[in-house]
Order: C-alpha cells, then structure tokens, then sequence
C-alpha cells in the first residue's frame, strides 16, 4: 500500500532534529523504518512529516567508557551481532542481535528505534532490563538519562517524549556467563517469550529480563531474589525458574494463551540460566 502524503527532513545535526521536532509537532523520527513504514504504509501511521536520523554524526558509535559500553542508537542490529568489542565485554548484547529478524532486517533496523518503539515482543528490550541500561535521551531542555526499569512504560509506549531523541544506550561490560532464549513466531521472529540472563558468579547475582510475555519487559524478579546470594546448581535453578511468572499478567493471543506464555517463561527462564551458567 502507499503511505498518505507526508514532508520528508533530514536533519544533519541533533540540533537541527530537535528544531524540526519543536517546529513539526505530528513529525516522526526514522531512523532504520522497520516499524514505521509498515505502520504507515498500512496507513496505520500518518505522519504529517518525517525526520530522518541517517544523517546525524555520532549516534552509531560502540565505545567502552570504564567499566560501561556506549551505543549509539542508529547502530544497527548488525552492527551489534558483529561488534568485536560488544563480544568480548558484553556478549548478551551479540546474541540477542543475531537472533533478531533476517538478514534485511538487521542491516537496516536500529537498537535505538526498536526499544523506543517498544513492541512488547520485541528482542531488545529483554536485554535492556536485564542489563539495567541507561538510556540517554535528548530534548528541547537538554539531556536526561532514563533507567531500564522506568524506559518501558507500556504496550508500544516508552519513555521517550514527542519532543525527544534517543542518542545512546549504556550497558555494563559482563563477563561470558550470560545466555539469551525464545520461543520464536516463526512467520516474523518476534519473541512469543524471550528471557536474557546474566550471571555474576563472584557477585553471587543473577538478572532476568523477559519480553513476549506480558504488554512490556519486565524482571523476573522472584528468581532473581530466590538465587542471588547463593551459588547455582542445576536443583536450585530448577526451583527459582518455577516461580518467574510470579505476578506477571500473560497476554493471550493468536499465538498463545496466556497459559502457555506463563509456561514458556519459566521453562525460558530455567534454560537462560543453564546456558548463561554452562559459560561461565
């Protein structure tokens, strides 16, 4: 289908995008258009205006920054699959990057526009709350920095305001022991329930992100609280996995009810831990 009529800007500052923001108030951001375009084409969007991120310097850079790794928000998935840097200090981030889409797909969509965008099966976010990321946010009254557990606000709804733009996301620098799992919608790869896991063995710690699940990324919080502070055995990952739906609403639709989603996180989760565990 053709999308409605609609101004096309590219901006080559982030300035000059927060200007047209200001000045522009149906504009949209695009930055790969993995989610947009469809929206529009489908005339589910109609943008009176577009402003294209692609040309902004310095919002696709991968750096590490003492013990935290910053990342642009137009890098793309491929560009995160195949970071050598991301592989050595932060591993998570790699594979869940390599389990996004297709090819196409990961060559064109962004980190930072799939987590704004904040689809509840989406990838990203599972690794977002699990890493307890800090997204940076630009806007008309300067910068702000936004936690992993008050980004997701809800279905499709982040912490990102009209007038504002995602310009990078930081992660910590982890060792090997982490693992990302889903049960995959085989028609269009989205997570029908995805856990991240990351382990810290000195640490005596475990974080657990969910996606798919419920109508945003949440912690899976009673097996984080049943494991840290102990050493894990298989036994004991087991039990704790049993209890990662605790509290958690389960969507019910086409694709499962919300029974088997309740399922597929905890035996998600108990296989996120053995894999991450099986690392260290």
């Amino acid at each position: 289908m053709i999308p409605a009529p609609f101004s096309y800007h590219r901006p080559s500052s982030l300035d000059e995008a927060l200007q047209l923001l200001a000045d522009l108030p149906d504009a949209k951001l695009l930055a790969g258009g993995h989610s947009l375009l469809p929206a529009m084409k489908l005339r589910l969007a109609q943008p009176q205006s577009l402003i294209d991120l692609g040309r902004i310097p310095g919002l696709n850079g991968i750096r590490q920054d003492g013990a935290r790794l910053r990342i642009g928000a137009l890098a793309t998935h491929f560009d995160l699959e195949t970071s050598a840097l991301l592989k050595e200090k932060c591993p998570l981030i790699p594979e869940v990057a390599a389990s996004i889409g297709d090819a196409q797909v990961r060559n064109r969509g962004t980190i930072g526009g799939s987590i704004v965008h904040a689809d509840p099966a989406a990838d990203w976010p599972a690794a977002i709350v699990a890493l307890d990321a800090e997204m940076e946010l630009a806007g008309p009254a300067g910068r702000r920095s936004v936690r992993a557990d008050d980004f997701f606000v809800e279905m499709m709804q982040s912490a990102a305001q009209p007038n504002e733009v995602l310009v990078e996301i930081r992660v910590p620098v982890t060792g090997a022991s982490v693992a990302y799992v889903k049960s995959v919608q085989q028609a269009s790869g989205f997570a029908i329930v995805g856990v991240a896991a990351v382990v810290n063995e000195e640490a005596l710690t475990v974080a657990l992100g969910v996606t798919g699940a419920a109508t945003k990324a949440f912690r899976a919080s009673a097996t984080e609280a049943a494991l840290n502070g102990h050493s894990l055995t298989p036994e004991r990952i087991e039990s704790a996995a049993l209890t990662a739906d605790e509290g958690v609403e389960t969507l019910n639709d086409i694709h499962a009810s919300a029974g088997y989603r309740a399922q597929l996180i905890r035996v998600n989760t108990r296989r996120a831990l053995e894999l991450a565990f099986s690392r260290a």
